[in-house]
């Protein structure tokens, strides 16, 4: 971007044109050199790149190279779904609703995630389960309410082929297990072990051994096949299962030892809410592992806090006119994990979203959310400071696109927030992301 300057020289008007835009002007690093080791890189002149880099203190965008371009953000989506989440959630994450009449007691769900929950113990070792405790001690008729929601199981945009992997969990009103199957192989047991147990009886050998999967589940329903004869280490994985409201209360009446009915009259008012895990837990993990499901899940729960029909696009539309109508380009955004590539996003959008968590987040909160360089989450190998990790940021990764915007603490004391945007490379992405460590290093030894 360039300004004119009008000057008068011996009665004549001159004009200079000034560089106001894609500078850093810092002492000890050179803009030149700055601007060459982005605009002439070899790695990112093969793709379509966007870079934009902001200092916190002088209030400023330092440097934009491509940032007003649109992107496909992959996971950097999950920023947008933790300010979503920051504005519209408290500490504790809402996990049920009930109401007792008579001898029933009349339960809905509000999408929470956490509930049974896998690695909830990694999640948060305080979880103490009060759904469940609640559900199992309740002395009323269980029934449970189906709550109206307009999402339908799988986001807009989602790859339908991947139904069967763990990254691509169904969504659901209420949700258990995480919404997958955990399948232990052992070495000296035939047939694996499932969790939910539930799920056992649905387990058979594969036909064919000569399949590429251990195991695999049909699409349509919940029938799994297996390899059987599974490598000689004991290991497991997880397969989603098909959710419905028949299962779940078929889950819940297993899992609790006790009846647990469908409520066909009107779900009653005057619910009471009861609380769970705290919120900060669900962010690190949705953005420390880029957890998809968690992701998704928060969306429903941040429109189950608004009205009584949980829905991610509300949520979405919400934020958009209420929260995201001053982002320099509109965001197009879809759903809440990033693995739409419907989803699109600019660099200097992804910028100005991350001032608007910094507004929230103080530095200690934003160092335990998100993935610290060299010690934690999805850049654990990438980014590392010595000592400490100078690099606080979220991943993007969809085939052919790599994104990674956070925050950059400098040597010098100061806080950046920076994005980068890489589309449609063919080479891997380790090649993207040794570039970005140069240049995020030289920022962090140099700024």
């Amino acid at each position: 971007m360039f300004k004119k300057l009008y000057l008068l020289l011996n009665g004549h008007m001159i004009t200079l044109l000034l560089i106001t835009a894609c500078t850093v002007t810092k002492p000890g690093i050179s803009e030149r050199n700055f601007r060459q080791m982005i605009e002439n890189s070899s790695v990112f002149s093969r793709n379509f790149t966007g870079v934009a880099l902001y200092d916190t203190e002088r209030d400023e965008t330092v440097y934009a190279y491509q940032a007003d371009k649109y992107y496909t953000p992959a996971s950097n989506t999950k920023i947008f779904t933790l300010f979503a989440s920051l504005q519209l959630l408290g500490d504790h994450i809402p996990a049920l609703e009930y109401k007792s009449i008579g001898d029933s007691l009349v339960f809905i769900g509000t999408g929470d995630p956490a509930f049974l929950h896998h690695d909830i113990a990694s999640i948060d070792t305080a979880y103490d389960n009060k759904v469940y405790d609640l559900l199992k001690n309740r002395k009323e008729q269980l029934f449970y309410a189906d709550r109206l929601w307009k999402d339908e199981y799988f986001g807009p945009g989602w790859a339908w082929s991947d139904y069967s992997y763990y990254y691509s969990a169904e969504k659901s009103v209420f949700p258990m297990y995480g919404n997958v199957v955990r399948f232990r192989f052992e070495r000296n047991l035939p047939k694996p072990l499932a969790n939910p147990s539930y799920f056992t009886a649905a387990i058979q050998a594969f036909p064919d051994e000569e399949v590429p999967y251990y195991i695999f589940r049909n699409q349509g329903e919940n029938r799994f096949v297996y390899k059987s004869k599974a490598d000689s280490l004991a290991f497991s994985i997880d397969t989603p299962f098909k959710t419905s409201s028949p299962l779940l209360v078929n889950l819940l009446s297993d899992t609790l030892k006790r009846s647990v009915k469908m409520y066909k009259g009107n779900i009653p008012k005057d619910r009471i809410t009861l609380y769970s895990i705290p919120t900060d837990s669900l962010y690190k993990r949705m953005m420390q592992i880029s957890d998809n499901f968690i992701a998704e899940q928060l969306l429903l729960v941040c429109s189950s806090v608004q009205n009584d029909t949980l829905s991610s696009a509300w949520t979405i539309n919400y934020m958009k006119e209420n929260y995201l109508n001053d982002l320099p380009d509109e965001p197009i955004w879809v759903d809440g994990s990033g693995l739409s590539r419907y989803n699109l996003q600019t660099p200097r959008s992804m910028v100005a979203l991350l001032r608007k968590v910094n507004e929230i987040l103080e530095d200690e909160r934003i160092k335990n959310i998100f993935p610290a360089g060299g010690v934690s989450g999805t850049i654990q190998d990438w980014y590392g400071g010595h000592p400490e990790p100078y690099v606080f940021a979220k991943t993007g990764t969809l085939s052919n696109k790599h994104c990674l915007s956070g925050f950059l603490y400098t040597q010098s004391g100061k806080k950046l927030i920076f994005s980068f945007m890489h589309n449609n490379y063919i080479t891997s992405s380790s090649v993207l992301k040794i570039e970005m460590q140069k240049i995020l290093q030289t920022i962090y030894l140099e700024y």
